[in-house]
Order: C-alpha cells, then structure tokens, then sequence
C-alpha cells in the first residue's frame, strides 16, 4: 500500500508556521491562585483554561488515560477557525490540560470527529509493536464554501505513537473527499470486529452514511440511514454508533445530534436502537417521536469513550454543556463552555421500546464531601434543607425521593435560591406529567432571549406515586437525573454567586418527602 501523495504549498507552511508560533500558552496575567476562580467557573465540570470550547472530539481509553480532544479557538472566547484541543483524566474527575493536539493547515481548519487505536497497524501508520492511536476528522475549508461550492468539508486522520502528545497528519489527506453534500463531517469510527473491518459514522446534512476500510485510508460507502426517520428540525451532527447490553441481548445504538431541533429549542441529541449488520442500521424503536438523550437546554454533541477495558465493560458519555442559541454570549470572560459530568448509559426495555438510562459516572462519588441525611416528612412549604454557611463554593449532589398521590393535582421540587433571591426551580406536575426546570429568575439571563425560561418534559413516572429527583449543582449548571436518569435535563444557570440555599417546596400537603440526602461537593481543580 502506497501513501498518496500531494503538493505542500507555500501557503501550508505558512499557514504550519504561523500556528507554531501562535502555540497558546495558559493566561500568564492570573496567578496559579486565581485559576479557575472565575465568576460562573465550573468547579467540578471540565473547562478548558481559557479561550472557547465546544465539541468533545476523539475520545478514546488508552494505557490508563481518558483522553478528551475537543472543538477549540484558542484565539477568541467565541467560535472560530476549530483546533482540536486536548486534557486526560486518570479518574473522570480531575483533569490535565495538554497543548493543542491538532491545527489548521491548508486543507482547512479542524472540526469534529473522533480517534481510534490501530491495534494491527492496518493503516501502516505505526508498527506492531508500537500501535498508532489515529484520529479520523473533518477538514472545513472556508475558503472554499465562501466560493458557494458544497465540496468545502471531508474527511481526514493524523497519528500518535508517543500516547497522543504529538500528532502527524497523513500526507495522503483527505481520505475521504466530500461526494457533493454540504454538510458532510463528524466521522465516528469504530472497528466493527464481525466484519473484520473499520465503520464510520458520518452525518450527511439530513441523515447518516456509514462507510467501511479495512485501513482508515480507503473507504467505500455502505448504506446511509435516518433520511425519513427522528427529528429533521435542523442539520445532523456528531453522530456515534455502539453496542449496548439489554437483558443478555446486544442491541445497537445510534447517537445523533441536531441544531436546531431540540426538544426545548435550539441544539440536542436524539437516539436510536435497533440492530447494526456492518453494512446497515435498522431502527426498532417504533413510533415516530424522537427519542432525547437529554431533554435539557444544555448538552448536546455529546459521543461516548472507546476502548473501555472489557473488565470496565460501561459505555461512558460526555457533552458539550451549551446551546448554540446562545453558546457565544454565555456571560463568561476569560474561558467559554464546559463539558457535562461523565455519565453511564444504560439500556432497557420500556413499555414502548428501548430507553437509554444516564447515570452520572461512579467516579463522581469522589467529589462528595460532608453530608447529611434528611427525615422523611411533608415537603409542603418552603423548606430550607441547608443554608451554607461557607458561601465560596455552594456545590451539591442532591438525591431526594418524593411520594405523591396520583389523584392530587400536585407541583412540587426542589427551590436553589442565592442571597439575591436568585431562584432555579427543579420539579414534576402531576397534572401535565411534566417534569421541569425554570430558570426565568436564575440569575443573569438577558444576553439571549433563547435563555430565560420554563422548559419541560413530558414523563411517566416508572413507578406511580414516587419520583427520585438526583442533581447536581455547580456554581453555573444544573443536572438532574431523574429516576435513575430515565430522563435528565442539563441546564445552564449563572446566578451571582452561586446558590446558597436549598429548599423544597409543594402545592399540596400529600407530598411527601420519602428519602433524601445532600452532600457538599469538593472542587476539582
């Protein structure tokens, strides 16, 4: 097998000259001291040092390191021309920045995709002994679509064989031109072991198309999927395809994310189960609804970790914690965006289907500190569980079990109120059967008329008269788990200060509270 071979023009070394002197180094002007201690920083959710964030790109396990490559400017706090950028946890809770793993150049900037290890060295890229991970991303090259052509977005890869701290892009790119559609990127690749063969995953402006290699190089259409199927609000993105347990039983899922299109506006992540043959997915969730990996405002381009070791066995998730309603004009200085927690997904069958579950990752237990229990009772009136004392951090995990009477038209939930009255409201209406979260009064919402708001979820409780509400509270997020994560909504708050009081409350005095317990959350950084 040859490489094939192009032209490195003078403008591709200019273009490899000027990023390598433009390399960004951590902002000098804040002290170690006042490192992430930012108004609104995230204190337990991974942000990048400073500059703008989106998608979570290229996550792979290897030799005891999560890596997490994800969408980067590292010139500006809103979007521009995409590096991938680059941190590792050991345990899922405290991370390691690491310099930009991939630049521009003159195939054009950087955007989403994903990386793989070569175990065989099939791509030629590494050795048997010594194993290149590949990365297998999209190339936008603006300069073209500003011509008005669709040909502006193909794929590309580049390799590592020092444990993905430097990376060399394939001289033979892209290996995989764009076919005449103008949305074409995102590729997710997995070895598909049955068919001794790589897949990726790619959307293609409406739907997704599912391409074969047996090297990472060569690549050969499959099958496209999705044109007549899920939700069409917007231009498919960041696709992910894996296998899931259900009852002893392998079944396929397939992640996509839309913008827009989202359950509440704006971006979010739809999925599908069914069955994946190596040539052709076949959704057998029936019906017609899109079904929501989250119904929140605030994750979306979220894909999951490969390589979990089989002794592991979970199939583990991250999302990008925005809305691209609002992504840019989040109130935040010197950094922008973070990722949600790592959760586990989960798969079962409902009366319906199948249902994904979300849990938050185990590993988050780590960040627990003092905690306290609380006494079944009433949750009628404003009860305030636990004024903070030490107002610096306000960070929680709440976990709360509510019993209700199924004949009461019954609201009831959780009340996070600052010193300024600054109010974000979790709860269910029995009546609506909704689950909610409103963050009209969150603290400051005017830089979007996208961001203040009642946002719901229609829910049937999996078991009647009981609801299980798990949260967590960061000094600028919310996520609640609701019933071991049969549905989540992740929202963005930005409160002044963060939320120092905790309280329940409910319209109705047969709502009780049946078990519950808050724990103070330690930082990360």
């Amino acid at each position: 097998m040859s490489l094939r071979k192009i032209l490195i023009s003078s403008s591709y070394i200019a273009a490899l000259f000027f990023f390598a002197c433009t390399t960004p180094s951590p902002d000098q002007s804040i002290s170690e001291e006042m490192r992430y201690t930012e108004q609104y920083r995230p204190q337990f959710h991974f942000s990048p040092d400073s500059m703008w964030m989106n998608d979570p790109n290229g996550m792979v396990y290897y030799e005891g390191e999560y890596h997490l490559f994800y969408q980067f400017h590292p010139h500006s706090t809103v979007w521009g021309p995409m590096h991938w950028g680059h941190a590792i946890t050991r345990d899922l809770v405290h991370w390691e920045h690491l310099p930009i793993a991939l630049y521009p150049d003159s195939l054009g900037t950087i955007f989403s995709g994903s990386a793989v290890i070569d175990w065989s060295n099939s791509s030629g890229l590494g050795s048997s002994e010594n194993p290149p991970l590949v990365a297998i991303f999209t190339h936008h090259n603006q300069s073209l679509a500003d011509t008005g052509s669709d040909l502006f977005q193909y794929q590309s890869i580049a390799y590592s064989l020092d444990k993905g701290r430097s990376w060399a892009k394939y001289p033979g790119n892209p290996v995989l031109p764009n076919p005449g559609i103008r949305d074409f990127r995102d590729p997710k690749v997995s070895w598909y072991a049955e068919g001794e063969k790589w897949i990726m995953t790619l959307a293609a402006h409406d739907r997704i198309m599912f391409y074969s290699s047996p090297d990472l190089i060569d690549w050969t259409l499959e099958s496209e999927f999705g044109a007549l199927t899920g939700a069409h609000g917007g231009v498919w993105e960041c696709p992910d395809l894996f296998p899931l347990d259900v009852e002893g039983e392998e079944k396929w899922v397939l992640l996509v994310s839309i913008n827009p299109g989202g359950p509440n506006g704006g971006s979010a992540t739809q999925y599908f189960v069914g069955e994946f043959d190596g040539k052709h997915f076949h959704n057998e969730n029936p019906g017609t609804d899109a079904l929501w990996i989250d119904h929140g405002k605030d994750n979306y381009a979220g894909v999951t970790w490969s390589y979990i070791p089989e002794v592991d066995g979970r199939r583990l998730f991250l999302g990008w914690m925005s809305n691209w309603q609002y992504a840019n004009q989040v109130p935040t200085e010197r950094w922008r965006s973070a990722m949600t927690l790592p959760r586990e997904l989960l798969l079962e069958r409902d009366g319906k289907g199948y249902l994904i579950r979300s849990v938050p990752a185990v590993e988050t237990e780590k960040l627990r500190g003092e905690g306290i229990r609380l006494e079944p009772g009433p949750a009628k009136g404003s009860l305030d569980l636990w004024p903070i004392k030490d107002r610096a951090y306000p960070l929680y995990e709440i976990d709360l079990v509510f019993e209700y009477d199924p004949s009461d038209e019954a609201e009831f939930g959780i009340v996070l109120e600052s010193e300024k009255q600054e109010q974000l409201i979790a709860g269910f209406n029995t009546r609506t059967r909704q689950v909610f979260v409103d963050r009209k009064a969150s603290g400051k919402t005017d830089f979007s008329e996208h961001f203040p708001g009642i946002h719901t979820a229609s829910y049937q409780v999996s078991r009647e008269g009981e609801i299980r509400f798990h949260a967590f509270i960061d000094l600028s997020s919310l996520e609640l788990f609701v019933d071991r994560g049969a549905l989540v909504m992740t929202e963005l708050c930005f409160p002044e200060s963060g939320f120092e009081h905790i309280q329940l409350y409910s319209s109705q005095e047969s709502v009780k509270l049946k078990t519950g317990a808050i724990y103070r959350l330690k930082r990360s950084w």
